[in-house]
């Protein structure tokens, strides 16, 4: 069955998202409660704008058919306001907003709220019921609390993911992809801030919403780091083998990879040796039963190397296809693009952006079966206008504010 596009029924409809902040981490998870509904506004400097669509005009990512698809990726279905927070008036125009807000997104360091007059005791003095969501590199406390953190440092490096996929005679450490680290921590955010609204609905309580890049990346990592914790070093997880055979990666003829995990060997066993063809290695006493498998893993490993480089992907594919084992093919990022799961699923949602068809990655979640429609990312203070018609402001009020250099 497809996934059936557009959610009849939001689960964030009515939710008024205020967003304070750049880059990836803390948009892409306001981008997130858009997906699922909620009325999102980005506030952005009423000059530069969020630094992330500079990005493509410095060449640091590419335009897709005119269109930057990281800022869409990050930003769809929002609003856009230029506000200049540097001055008084902007400060007070955004308490405005925080008035009607049900959520505060900010991922600002602590010295930059407090200066530009969002700092959680302000906001949530504002509006006790508000959902302050701050989103750092570090943590909330301790003596990097307010240092600025990107992905690659916070995340990658220093929770030691970069260090267990990095080989010790490597010239340097593994690079991380794209914005790896701000998207784990963007749905764990977006969790947090659901939670708190499910709260809030409860009892009437605000709160306040802590996620870093730190602790989403120790988390991700915590079944390798808790064996490092307990052994007294680091868990092998690039030196170390596992001990079951089919629980590794094989290559084919045309040297494509093919992943077995296996991991309940002995259930798994006899219908693999059948589809390999190779019902010769169920009786062969070596491998007879896992524990036999891993005390000969060398030589079990090597059937299955000889095995596997017999046949190119394509034929092992049609040979697996309904092997009900977990195994997968290593695929190139463009590859996903056609992966019949992630067309079937919804997983890719294409969306149009003036008249230009872009496709972005939805959200992991779906309620009830439905793809969330997703919308443009705004242009820069596309909607300031709009936003202040809607609190009360004339042309005339809003033409002065421009004038004041307060609003874009």
């Amino acid at each position: 069955m497809r996934a059936v596009p557009g959610d009849p029924s939001p689960v964030f409809d009515g939710v008024q998202v205020l967003e304070v902040a750049q880059w990836t981490f803390a948009p892409a998870a306001a981008a997130v409660l858009a997906d699922f509904g909620a009325s999102v506004l980005k506030i952005e400097d009423p000059v530069a704008g969020d630094p992330q669509r500079g990005l493509a005009s410095a060449g640091v990512v590419p335009m897709v058919g005119g269109v930057n698809v990281i800022t869409e990726q990050t930003n769809r279905g929002k609003r856009s306001m230029g506000l200049n927070l540097r001055a008084p008036r902007g400060q007070d125009l955004l308490m405005r907003l925080v008035d009607r807000a049900d959520v505060f997104v900010t991922n600002f360091r602590g010295p930059a709220r407090m200066k530009l007059g969002f700092d959680e005791d302000t906001v949530r003095a504002r509006n006790p019921r508000i959902i302050y969501a701050r989103a750092t590199g570090q943590g909330a406390r301790g003596p990097d609390a307010d240092r600025g953190g990107y992905d690659f440092t916070s995340f990658w490096m220093r929770s030691g993911i970069a260090s267990a996929l990095t080989a010790d005679d490597a010239e340097r450490p593994l690079p991380q992809p794209p914005a790896f680290g701000d998207k784990a921590g963007a749905m764990n955010l977006a969790f947090g801030i659901a939670a708190a609204l499910f709260r809030r609905e409860r009892t009437g309580q605000g709160a306040l919403v802590d996620v870093s890049l730190l602790g989403s990346a120790l988390w991700q990592h915590s079944s390798a780091i808790l064996h490092s914790w307990r052994l007294g070093h680091d868990f092998p997880t690039l030196t170390g083998r596992s001990t079951n055979p089919i629980a590794r990666s094989y290559r084919t003829s045309d040297g494509r990879w093919i992943a077995l995990m296996m991991i309940e060997s002995d259930r798994w066993w006899p219908g693999l040796c059948q589809y390999l063809g190779r019902t010769d290695l169920r009786t062969d006493e070596r491998f007879t039963d896992a524990a036999a498998r891993s005390a000969n893993y060398a030589d079990c490993v090597a059937e299955l190397e000889a095995t596997f480089a017999r046949a190119a992907l394509a034929q092992w594919e049609k040979r697996f296809a309904d092997f009900a084992a977990p195994w997968s093919v290593l695929r190139s990022m463009l590859e996903t693009a056609t992966d019949p799961q992630v067309v079937e699923n919804g997983y890719a949602v294409p969306v149009d952006h003036d008249g230009s068809e872009v496709q972005l990655v939805s959200a992991p979640v779906q309620f009830d079966e439905h793809v969330p429609g997703l919308g443009r990312a705004p242009e820069h203070a596309q909607h300031s206008e709009q936003v202040l018609l809607e609190l009360g402001y004339d042309w005339a009020a809003i033409a002065e504010l421009k004038d004041a250099g307060v609003l874009a």
